[in-house]
């Protein structure tokens, strides 16, 4: 797998007055087994190398860290396995609905931090399942959750394929797993609390692409 090449139009980088920021949602480590997959991915190792390659100043992931809802051996060990590769950059993590009994696991890495939302620089980030803390000032806001995705037609086949999608001031990235499909954005949307009543938005492939305005309704 060429790392960078696979990762690189999934996350966001971000210059922020703390430094350069990488950003990326929804990893679900440790899908394999949720999924019922034979093979082992080796996902997370190579999302880790991934991050030593960009070499940011910090992390932000956007929730969903992993993909059982609770905690097992086989997610504890993958969990265990990807921080301490990640052990020498500060991470901030916007807890998601799968992200159960995270502190848990992560409880002696000093340089990881799980917050339900994240700020600075007048940016907000967080998972998506939840409300909007109503505390949080923002201009800009970035968020996971749906694993946004479009239906492309080529000739007289579809295909599915993953996107940005920009409502306003609030980007949703897709999932960073490039073993987990998106969501179609359309049904997508209803699971966000706070743009589930949105009529459209602007959808971009991930290198950049702007591919038009959705409908949602």
């Amino acid at each position: 797998m060429d790392v960078e090449k696979t990762f690189e139009n999934l996350s966001i980088e971000l210059e922020t007055s703390k430094g350069k920021a990488l950003v990326f949602a929804d990893p679900h480590i440790a899908f394999e087994l949720s999924r019922g997959l034979r093979i082992r991915t080796k996902f997370e190792r190579n999302l880790a190398e991934f991050v030593k390659l960009k070499n940011p100043d910090f992390v932000i992931i956007l929730g969903d860290i992993k993909e059982p809802l609770g905690i097992n051996t086989f997610t504890k060990r993958l969990l265990l396995g990807f921080f301490y590769e990640l052990r020498d950059f500060e991470i901030v993590i916007t807890k998601g609905n799968h992200d159960g009994k995270i502190e848990e696991v992560l409880k002696n890495f000093e340089n990881v931090k799980v917050v339900g939302y994240y700020t600075t620089d007048e940016m907000l980030f967080l998972h998506g399942h939840q409300t909007l803390p109503p505390e949080a000032k923002f201009e800009k806001a970035f968020l996971g959750h749906i694993h946004p995705a479009v239906i492309i037609k080529f000739g007289s086949t579809a295909k599915r394929v993953k996107c940005f999608l920009r409502i306003e001031k609030f980007l949703i990235l897709p999932t960073i797993n490039p073993y987990i499909e998106g969501f179609d954005v359309r049904e997508g949307i209803k699971m966000i609390p706070f743009l589930k009543n949105s009529k459209e938005g602007d959808a971009y492939l991930p290198e950049g692409t702007y591919i038009g305005r959705i409908n949602f309704i």
